[in-house]
């Protein structure tokens, strides 16, 4: 905390709020003498074409170039990013210049100044991952270096604010740079300056990911000040360089509902209204799926209607919510009500649409319309999960259909290169050796073997039983030997 602390110390004198939406600072060097090197490199890089200056240019800087004459050669390119940038590469391909940060926070400046957005994110991770020559710099944190080193020079490069977004974002490419964003936010907002309300949402998403979610919302709430003033004065904007949208409060509904704590998402909703924050077809979709998830449908169904009250077009993920909540406690009617709707309404459905409907059928033992579903899925190119099929080539052979669930394996292995589970292989061989299909069932428990699939007892019993049926009373006794020395053996 100490680290933070002088870093926030140093930003009045080196951040200037006039006005708040961009920094100023003074200039960490501010020298009036250009080397031979920086006026010969300007003077070629501006004055020769594209194919002759590089020549050029390598001879000038036979010798190379430190970044401090680098960042000067820069400066004089910052109306001319796409130069600026060919320039940086060049070094980097000729090995001219050993960049340290502040040579990479002027080439980052640039590039966000002309917008070139990628690229400037391409410099800062490539900075984030540079060695740093400097070991008396207040902070063994790369990207916490980095960040006081954008913002001593972000004067001079006339840089643009989302330098800091882009930052952070880079951040968060990597899953332990979560505790470095959380400071230079806070650092940020120490000044009554703010990051994107995208930038700060996506933060508080990988909080509630790799913390929790009391800790992503802890963090939501310092990030808005929702601790600090009264509600009243947020939902009028007053005081405030951001607020929060509808989707920092679906990604902290997301998070909630991932982690099945339906009455958090409540909680959350309800302070979405509070703070009159208009909800999408999304925010309606997240908390019907809570509500789904906990077979409460009935207060499902009237959010649904609630969301057509307010002219909000239900889309794909709706549909798909309504119809797996129906499916999943057996109204499967309802759920083809819904489906039909949606086909109404001109929205296609998803390989999920149809995974709901078989998984439904399947659960209330309907075999033929779980085969039509499939059927039709299977035409559209929608590739099931394994288990979906496993709970219909279960059914099917429950219901005597051993062949047609045979098929069905066949099918998806060839056409989805699906692999099968322990369930399907073994409902399979049940059924083939009770038909007496005995040569089938043994290369079908090949083929489970050869997925890593050990036989177990009821296995072996099946085999049994098909071979006493058919009088092989031989191969039987030969199985039941097998089959007690691999309980023995496990």
């Amino acid at each position: 905390m100490a680290i933070q602390a002088q870093l926030v110390k140093q930003l009045p004198q080196i951040l200037n709020p006039k006005p708040l939406s961009l920094f100023f600072f003074s200039s960490s060097c501010s020298q009036n003498h250009q080397s031979v090197v920086v006026t010969t490199a300007v003077s070629i890089l501006t004055n020769q074409r594209s194919k002759s200056r590089w020549g050029y240019l390598r001879s000038a800087c036979s010798d190379g170039i430190n970044p401090d004459e680098f960042s000067e050669i820069a400066l004089h390119l910052k109306n001319k990013p796409h130069l600026a940038l060919s320039f940086f590469q060049w070094t980097k391909s000729e090995s001219l210049c050993r960049h340290n940060l502040a040579s990479y926070s002027t080439i980052i400046h640039l590039l966000a100044r002309g917008r070139l957005k990628s690229h400037a994110s391409d410099a800062i991770r490539t900075a984030l991952r540079a060695p740093d020559d400097d070991e008396h710099r207040c902070s063994d944190s790369p990207p916490l270096k980095l960040f006081e080193t954008l913002v001593k020079t972000y004067r001079e490069c006339d840089s643009a604010p989302f330098v800091f977004d882009l930052l952070i974002e880079a951040c968060l490419e990597s899953k332990k740079s979560v505790s470095p964003s959380i400071e230079i936010v806070r650092m940020l907002l120490s000044r009554g300056i703010s990051p994107k309300v995208s930038t700060l949402n996506s933060l508080i998403s990988r909080v509630c990911k790799s913390r929790g979610v009391d800790a992503g919302y802890a963090i939501y709430r310092e990030f808005f000040r929702l601790d600090e003033e009264k509600m009243e004065i947020l939902k009028r904007g007053s005081g405030f360089r951001v607020i929060p949208n509808v989707h920092t409060y679906n990604a902290l509904m997301l998070c909630c509902y991932q982690d099945g704590l339906v009455e958090k998402v409540e909680e959350i909703w309800h302070e979405m209204g509070e703070m009159e924050c208009d909800r999408n077809a999304y925010s309606y979709s997240v908390l019907m799926a809570a509500l789904c998830e906990h077979g409460r449908m009935e207060d499902a169904e009237k959010l649904w209607e609630e969301m057509r009250e307010e002219k909000i077009e239900p889309d794909v993920v709706s549909y798909n919510t309504m119809i797996g909540g129906f499916c999943k406690v057996g109204e499967v009617g309802r759920g083809e009500e819904f489906f039909r709707e949606m086909g109404l309404s001109g929205i296609e459905g998803t390989a999920s649409t149809y995974e709901h409907l078989v998984r439904g059928y399947c659960n209330v033992r309907d075999v033929d319309s779980a085969v039509l579903v499939y059927k039709d899925m299977s035409r559209r190119d929608f590739r099931p999960d394994a288990s979906t099929l496993d709970m219909l080539i279960v059914l099917l052979c429950d219901k005597g259909k051993v062949q047609e669930a045979l098929e069905f394996l066949k099918h998806g292995v060839g056409k989805f290169d699906l692999h099968p589970l322990e369930k399907s292989y073994e409902a399979l061989i049940k059924g083939l050796c009770f038909e007496g299909r005995m040569e089938e069932a043994l290369k079908l428990q090949a083929d489970m073997v050869g997925k890593g699939f050990r036989p177990h007892s009821e296995i072996y019993g099946a085999f049994i039983d098909g071979y006493i049926r058919q009088g092989n009373e031989e191969m039987a006794g030969a199985l039941r030997k097998e089959m007690l020395q691999s309980q023995i053996q496990s």
